[in-house]
Parts: structure tokens; C-alpha cells; sequence
């Protein structure tokens, strides 16, 4: 891996990566349960494959619906992470799991300028770890992926960045080479 200042472009997850987004995920899996069992789709276990169930229900703009609704309201309440200080003056954007208008009203809530472009859950069809996201967000930063870093904070950041081609950097290792 080069260094940061070799890369075109810098994209950062956003949760648990920039801001910590105030969202109960038990409250939201038991609402998106709710969501699903009124349209006759039982609920597997977890949020994810509640979302798997939607797609082949046909019901996921309710139960999306349902999930932004919660990711809206933690985003207003989130807490501004280390990072957010650190947002580099070269093409940046933002490839998260939550929607795109939950990244925006966090971005804005904390004043993290210099973003780009965003790219959530529902601006494309897929969703991290398929790499289509991540793709998008160096597409529209008019990026090449082997110029590219992406600052995550999981495991599934990680797999994102290696499917794409992308270089992967841990927000702990981020900090510690640039705040």
C-alpha cells in the first residue's frame, strides 16, 4: 500500500468511521420485524437477512422505509468521531451501509465538509460488501480504484475494498498516520 498522499482519491465509511449515528439496531430489527410480519413475510433472525427477505417478498421499500426513518433520527443525534477532523483536500467521498440521506444529514450536522459525493445503502441496488458501491462513490469522484483508499472501521469495509480493488485502511491506522 503507498501512502495517503499517493492516492487520487480518499472514501470513508461513515458510521463507527466519521460519526457514531445514535440508532438502537434492536429497536429498528424489531420495527422492520413489525414491517415484514403485516405483509405476511416471516422475520429470519437479523436485520440483514430481514432485508434479503424483503427483496424476494417484494416489500423492501416499506421495510427501507422503515430503517431510513430510524438512521435519519440517529444521524441528528450522532456523535462526531476523530476522523471527521482528518478529511483530506483531494477527491473524498463517503460509501456507507446507511442510506444516503441519513450520510447527508450527519455530514451536515457536523459541519465534515470536503465530501464529494455519497453513496449509501439505497443509492445503488447493492449494498457493501458487494463492491457496486464502493465503485460508484470512485466513479463519481472520477477516481481510478488502484488510486483509491477507503477508511473503514469493520470487516465488511475490508471485503468491500478487496472486491473492488480498492486499497483498505482501518480508521484506527487512518488516525494514527494523519490526525
Amino acid at each position: 500500500m503507498t501512502s495517503e498522499f499517493d492516492y487520487r482519491a480518499v472514501v470513508f465509511d461513515l458510521d463507527g468511521t466519521l460519526v457514531r449515528l445514535a440508532v438502537d439496531w434492536e429497536r429498528v430489527t424489531e420495527a422492520v420485524a413489525d414491517t415484514l410480519e403485516v405483509r405476511g413475510v416471516a422475520p429470519p433472525g437479523d436485520l440483514w437477512s430481514m432485508l434479503e427477505a424483503a427483496d424476494r417478498a417484494g416489500v423492501r421499500p416499506a421495510v427501507e422505509s422503515t430503517i431510513a426513518a430510524f438512521e435519519r433520527d440517529g444521524a441528528r443525534q450522532a456523535d462526531r468521531l476523530p476522523a471527521a477532523g482528518t478529511i483530506p483536500t483531494r477527491p473524498t467521498g463517503v460509501c456507507s451501509l446507511n442510506c444516503e440521506d441519513a450520510c447527508r444529514i450527519a455530514l451536515s450536522e457536523h459541519a465534515i465538509d470536503g465530501i464529494a459525493t455519497v453513496v449509501g445503502r439505497d443509492t445503488v441496488a447493492t449494498e457493501k460488501p458487494d463492491p457496486e458501491p464502493l465503485l460508484e462513490t470512485v466513479r463519481r469522484l472520477d477516481a481510478d480504484p488502484a488510486d483509491t483508499v477507503f477508511v473503514g472501521d469493520s470487516d465488511r469495509d475490508a471485503r468491500t475494498a478487496e472486491r473492488a480493488g480498492v486499497d483498505y485502511l482501518d480508521v484506527s491506522d487512518w488516525l494514527r498516520a494523519y490526525a
